[in-house]
């Protein structure tokens, strides 16, 4: 008879979202998943597969979360340059406030570039925060927010490869000076 698992399977991904995203993929070993994930390698096989897997999970889980927190910030929002300045100052703060942490996706793209499942799962990520920012963007032009000459879609293009950077830069330790500097600019693409 087959045992039932004993342990939450959504917890168990978000603590090694939390673990990988915090160490890194490849610094990140099955027994530092077993010790933080309290379970045996059996139990981890059955409900992961590989570590490999789990970090896709995880990554899905990451996106799935700061997915819903972008759109959340954007949608309804009664003017949008508010919302995207607030969008970007959390991103700056939250880099000062840790700077080793970063974004989970950033990190994904510049360690695990040599995995074809994680490359496409950031490309989905980007597409998707492209997506939102189109969106909102879209709205705000209707409303006349923004010039009716500005192209929405080019604008999310470059706001999404600015997040990216920022969060590039801010693993840096870049100085809260630099980074305000750097969304101050970012700002003046939407006048």
């Amino acid at each position: 008879m087959a045992r039932n698992r004993e342990f939450d399977i959504d917890r168990a991904v978000d603590r090694a979202m939390d673990l990988f995203w915090r160490q890194g993929y490849a610094e990140t070993s099955l027994p530092d998943l077993l010790k933080e994930l309290s379970i045996g390698s059996g139990s981890f096989y059955a409900a992961f597969g590989s570590k490999e897997q789990l970090y896709l999970r995880a990554l899905d889980r990451y996106t799935s979360l700061q997915g819903h927190d972008l759109e959340t910030a954007l949608d309804g929002t009664p003017e949008i340059r508010p919302a995207i300045r607030g969008v970007l100052a959390s991103l700056v703060e939250a880099d000062l406030a840790d700077p080793t942490r970063g974004c989970l996706v950033v990190n994904t793209a510049t360690q695990c570039g040599d995995q074809p499942q994680a490359t496409d799962r950031v490309s989905t990520a980007i597409r998707q925060v492209e997506s939102f920012l189109a969106a909102a963007l879209e709205r705000a032009r209707a409303r006349g927010e923004i010039s009716a000459e500005k192209n929405p879609k080019e604008l999310a293009r470059f706001l999404t490869t600015f997040i990216q950077g920022i969060r590039i830069v801010g693993g840096a330790r870049m100085e809260r000076e630099f980074m305000e500097d750097a969304l101050s600019t970012a700002m003046r693409a939407l006048d």
